[in-house]
């Protein structure tokens, strides 16, 4: 059996994804309802970014810059991974419901492996090809659902918006593959952050500082703690330590108990339903990244270290 470290490295892996699970309902909760979701983005980034170079001062000895030569791709990864991915996730689940969003984001991978493909001339196979359909309908049918959160248009563009979250995120994997090979999973993550917030700062001020923060009870400042430490820097460094220790491909598995979390707390908290129709159209997604990461897939390292830059 697992060995005392592989127990704990399980545990925090699927910590890490219970806790992204509850986010998607716990963004939904606070936004906009008490803080604007460009307020929230602020709220998220800044705090997961001044925990992780206060995290750099307990360990002593180690550089903590990078290359000049890699400092475009830093800059790209933060816009990508950072600036462009959390701004249209917070708006996106503003406007849709929980279980879409995390369903939808599930097709992150699949977009992978196209992007990939295009960008680095990976050959395609047929039967990466029938995943990305499958992924694509299981979209679809998502999109077409009619919504109880607000009008048709806004919960159709919370999906848009998710889906570009997706891309966004999918270019973002791409290209910090080269610099996952040259700097430890943190150091990355500490200067993707620190770039990602020079760009998302300037669409977000505004809202976080004209936030009515004497509106907040306990439960608000409970769930905002929980979205931007809990959702982000504690499950970003167990998803990293999980990787150290069992693996990408093991740690990449655990995102299928996602949408499950998601939907369980969705139900409990927010009164969302989980219908046949979603159902299906969640069974799609599923086949679609798996068929795409069949055979041998060398984006499953990517796939593996999804978190350590998003969600």
């Amino acid at each position: 059996m697992f060995g005392n470290n592989k127990w704990k490295a399980h545990s925090a892996v699927l910590t890490t994804n219970l806790l992204f699970g509850i986010n998607y309902s716990a963004v939904k909760y606070i936004t906009p309802a008490f803080i604007l979701p460009f307020g929230l983005n602020f709220a998220r980034v800044i705090t997961a970014l001044l925990l992780f170079w206060v995290l750099f001062l307990f360990k002593p000895g180690k550089s903590a810059g990078i290359q000049c030569k890699h400092i475009p791709l830093f800059l790209l990864c933060g816009i990508t991974g950072v600036t462009i991915n959390q701004l249209f996730f917070i708006k996106g689940l503003s406007l849709t419901s929980s279980i879409h969003a995390s369903l939808l984001a599930l097709a992150t991978p699949i977009f992978i492996t196209f992007i990939a493909a295009w960008l680095l001339k990976e050959r395609l196979t047929a039967i990466k090809i029938l995943g990305l359909l499958l992924g694509i309908s299981g979209a679809a049918i998502l999109i077409a659902i009619k919504q109880n959160t607000g009008n048709r248009q806004d919960s159709l563009l919370g999906d848009m918006y998710i889906l570009v979250n997706a891309i966004s995120y999918a270019f973002y994997m791409v290209w910090v593959r080269p610099l996952m090979q040259v700097y430890s999973a943190l150091h990355v993550m500490r200067w993707v952050f620190t770039f990602g917030a020079l760009f998302l700062i300037p669409f977000c001020w505004n809202d976080f500082f004209n936030t009515q923060w004497h509106a907040f009870g306990l439960f608000e400042w409970l769930v905002l703690t929980l979205i931007c430490v809990g959702a982000t820097f504690v499950a970003y460094l167990f998803n990293v330590y999980g990787i150290s220790v069992i693996g990408a491909s093991a740690t990449g598995s655990y995102i299928y108990t996602q949408p499950v979390f998601a939907a369980i707390v969705a139900v409990w908290l927010l009164g969302e339903h989980f219908t046949l129709i979603k159902s299906g159209a969640g069974l799609c997604i599923f086949a679609g990244v798996f068929l795409v990461n069949s055979k041998k897939n060398v984006f499953i390292f990517l796939w593996g270290n999804r978190k350590t830059g998003n969600v």
